[in-house]
């Protein structure tokens, strides 16, 4: 859990927090004993359990501790607080030189100066055997006196020695498996890459990548995908920094050249002669030399009052024509809940704030005070399928949407928060809506378009069609834009855009394009004097300012949170002084429903696992950890457990063979650009392997065929480009490598084969209806109706079970034979999480299993300051 102001952990005062660092959360604190501010870094929650994580949080703290230099963070003291590990180290104030770098290159002078610096400050680690291995500007801090700090030994290992040495050098030695990759794409080097042994020359090949960054203001390596940087690093030359930056000295060229080298034995050999030779650059007193031709002097004179008038005029009609609107900051994280229950927020009215609780499945509408407090459901909300999705400018009313189906889709209704009657508005119907802040106009989305009508539901008129799910409508104070949000099919886990389009439909635009990849950037709220557009991405909190001076270049995002938890759902106060939002931690536990009992208890000891999938002979088992989405096998009592897939993959679905011999899974991509991919793994452990490299479709969830030799997955059945050139099923002959299309499976996703072959089951895209094909007869009938997903067989395949999106939702399970549907689980008090926000996975008896969520989620408020 996060630390508040005033908790002490022995000698330390928690002050305020302060960030993410490494795999902890940080603080400012009060030493009460001498009186001194440090920081302090404490090990979340969700991974105290986790033995792996304790050893590298212990290393981390005893690797920095034996380190003492200038240009090392300086590590205090290590403790336990209430089972929560924590490090105490001096207390910076700077910035890092990732947040120095996105204002452009430095000064070549700057450059050799921190350069020599970390340079120095790895030889210090390298001589007493300890290597890095995550060198990169987030973990370099540039103090406000010029000093450079080197943070986070996180993946740092200390290097066995030699025998003659083992008097003096350190043994401490955190193993990691042969061909486990550890460090960041971008600056890992190529023996790092093929998971090799990371030596000291490891750090000199990431350092000299930030080396070149410095000077140039871009990365080395820098490719669309993780995947792709990685081998760019393994077989593509760095570009050179003199066609980047024309002016840097060639003796600095040839430095970073030589540290660049693929090779660890064509690089520097140490630290310490790397910064002997940038030493030697600024003894040269390296500088851009301009050479002015001799003229008479009074002619110089005259010239140079000219030039520097003309260049004073310059810049301040460049000052006034391109200002900027101050920079905002957030800070005084005030904790309003404390129920750590999934929420999202809404709205607010100025004195309270609305907010919508727990999942698609088991959502309630609510409120709260904004000086925190009990979270109250509101009760007269006439149907339990009610999801709220604006608050009306005056914040007498909530925009709801009737819907059922995943998104939620409906009638748009007005529902008075202080009692009355709801109001159906005209003929909207949709998945989301917004009133313009006057009140006058709606606009809201329906399958894929937009459409604008009067504040009352009347007169509507399609504004823009874009054939992707769309969310988060946001009218620009003065009516003009609207804004949104889309995303290609993968709406939960974060590829989402963020657009602008005039409200009479016309200069229709991405914003922020090519800003991250992936795209993240989504539900978006202006505040309430109109500068700024508060916005969430990867997990952190930033403002978008409306305008950039009186030439209106296009404005750049600044980064208003930088928090060890997941901050999302922003909504800036009415009064302009307060943000609130919403901070999660990430932690399921497996839980298996017992009918006898009527109760769910821990599988598999708790793990937070889901997707999970069973051997033919149940003896094994197959899942993906979450949040971190990597695949591991296991027997089902825990034993020979076994990772089967590593970052930067996320994959999900594994899927045994009928033989146990091989898992298929798909991997969610983490690039726009790329669609989802199959792939395939021994189950005894290997490299995966993808089966259809060059479809340029989407492929996910796969199923054998109950003999072996077949693979069936879909399409993304929400993505309108592959719906129109290739059907959303598909079927891979694992003989012949030919791919067939099912007859009609178009918009139907999620199949499943029956034991006997007979049948293959979807789910139609709007997860309205569950469909049945029959083999033989090559004709689909519909087996149920309702709002569903998560399609499992029973073992004996005369059953379907799905998760019930409807009320407060239900495993629901349907008989084939008859078509008869009922309930086995009552989700009413359970809540789901998971990666897709939650899913349904059967034991070997047939017994529901699923990932109830321990993290927390909770309401914070922030102060807004403008300076």
């Amino acid at each position: 859990m996060a630390l508040t102001a005033g908790t002490t952990l022995g000698q330390y005062e928690i002050i305020e927090p302060l960030g993410a660092g490494g795999m902890g959360e940080v603080y400012r604190a009060r030493d009460t004993r001498l009186k001194r501010d440090v920081a302090i870094k404490v090990l979340p929650d969700f991974l105290t359990y986790d033995r792996h994580r304790l050893q590298r949080f212990e290393l981390e703290a005893r690797a920095a501790a034996a380190l003492n230099h200038p240009n090392i963070l300086a590590v205090y003291q290590m403790g336990t607080h209430e089972d929560q590990q924590y490090l105490v180290s001096e207390l910076l104030e700077g910035e890092t030189l990732w947040e120095r770098l996105r204002r452009g290159p430095l000064p070549f002078r700057k450059v050799i100066d921190y350069g020599v610096q970390i340079a120095n400050g790895l030889a210090a680690a390298h001589e007493k055997g300890i290597v890095h291995r995550d060198l990169k500007p987030e973990n370099l801090f540039i103090t406000n006196d010029g000093r450079i700090k080197i943070l986070d030994f996180g993946l740092a290992t200390m290097v066995q020695p030699d025998e003659a040495d083992s008097d003096r050098a350190p043994t401490l030695m955190l193993h990691t498996k042969p061909g486990l990759v550890m460090g960041t794409a971008g600056y890992m080097s190529p023996e790092q890459v093929r998971g090799k042994k990371a030596d000291a020359r490891s750090d000199i090949f990431a350092f000299s990548a930030i080396l070149q960054e410095m000077v140039t203001g871009e990365r080395t390596f820098q490719k669309p995908t993780s995947a792709e940087t990685l081998t760019a690093i393994l077989n593509e030359d760095a570009p050179a920094i003199t066609e980047l930056a024309p002016a840097a000295p060639l003796g600095l060229q040839r430095i970073v050249q030589r540290g660049l080298e693929k090779n660890p034995e064509q690089r520097f050999q140490s630290a310490s002669d790397m910064a002997f030779a940038l030493e030697g650059l600024s003894d040269s007193g390296t500088s851009v030399v301009t050479v002015r031709p001799s003229v008479e002097k009074s002619k110089r004179r005259l010239i140079g009052v000219i030039a520097a008038a003309t260049i004073l005029v310059i810049a301040a009609l460049a000052y006034f024509l391109t200002r900027s609107i101050p920079v905002p900051k957030v800070s005084s994280y005030v904790q309003l809940t404390h129920d750590g229950r999934q929420k999202s927020l809404i709205g607010t009215d100025g004195s309270r704030l609305y907010l919508e609780l727990g999942t698609s499945a088991q959502a309630s509408i609510a409120e709260m005070s904004l000086s925190g407090g009990e979270v109250k459901s509101i009760d007269h909300v006439p149907s339990p399928n009610m999801v709220p999705v604006a608050l009306s400018p005056d914040g007498s009313e909530l925009l709801v949407v009737d819907g059922h189906g995943v998104p939620s889709s409906g009638p748009l209704w007005s529902l008075p928060i202080l009692g009355g009657s709801p109001r159906r508005l005209g003929d909207t119907a949709g998945e989301d809506a917004s009133w313009s802040h006057d009140g006058k106009m709606l606009a809201y989305t329906n399958a894929g378009n937009i459409f604008v009508a009067k504040g009352d539901g009347t007169e509507p008129r399609k504004l823009l069609s874009v054939k992707s799910q769309i969310s988060n409508l946001a009218w620009s104070p003065d009516g003009s834009q609207l804004r949104f949000d889309t995303s290609e099919g993968f709406d939960v886990a974060g590829q989402h855009l963020m657009w602008e389009v005039s409200a009479d439909g016309k200069n229709f635009h991405q914003l922020l394009a090519g800003w991250h990849d992936p795209p993240d950037e989504c539900c978006g709220k202006w505040t309430a004097d109109g500068k700024f557009f508060v916005f969430q991405s990867h997990s952190q909190i930033w403002a978008l300012p409306r305008e950039n001076g009186l030439l209106h270049r296009e404005p750049k995002p600044v980064q208003l949170t930088s928090s060890p938890m997941s901050l999302y759902s922003p909504i800036p106060g009415k009064d302009g002084r307060e943000l609130f939002v919403v901070g999660r931690t990430y932690r399921g536990e497996l839980n298996r429903y017992d009918a006898m009992s009527g109760k769910f208890s821990p599988f598999l000891s708790g793990i937070s696992a889901e997707y999970l999938d069973f051997s033919k002979d149940g003896q094994w088992v197959a899942y993906t950890s979450y949040p971190e989405g990597t695949i591991w096998r296991s027997k089902v009592d825990g034993s020979e457990r076994l990772q089967l897939t590593y970052p930067p993959i996320y994959a999900v679905m594994p899927r045994w063979s009928p033989d146990g011999k091989q898992i298929i899974f798909f991997e969610f991509p983490q690039s726009s650009s790329r669609p989802a991919r199959m792939y395939e793994v021994p189950a005894a452990g290997g490299s995966p392997r993808i089966l259809l490299p060059d479809d340029p479709h989407h492929q996910q969830d796969p199923n054998w065929s109950p003999d072996g030799t077949k693979i069936i997955f879909a399409g993304d059945a929400n993505d309108a480009a592959n719906a129109a050139s290739a059907p959303a099923i598909r079927v891979l002959d694992l003989a012949t490598h030919q791919v067939t299309a099912l007859p009609g499976s178009q918009n139907l996703f999620s199949p499943r084969w029956s034991p006997d072959g007979k049948y293959i089951l979807a789910i139609t895209s709007d997860s309205t209806r569950l469909m049945l094909f029959d083999v033989q007869a090559q004709s689909w009938t519909e087996l149920a109706k309702g709002s569903m997903g998560w399609l499992n067989l029973s073992k004996d395949g005369q059953y379907v079970y799905v998760l019930d999106f409807t009320g407060a939702g239900a495993v629901l399970r349907t008989r084939i034979a008859d078509h008869k549907t009922e309930k086995v689980a009552d989700l009413t008090n359970f809540v789901i999480t998971g990666r897709f926000g939650g899913g349904l996975a059967l034991a070997p008896d047939d017994s529901p299993l699923l990932l109830r969520d321990t993290g927390t989620q909770d309401v914070y408020a922030l102060d807004w300051e403008l300076p």
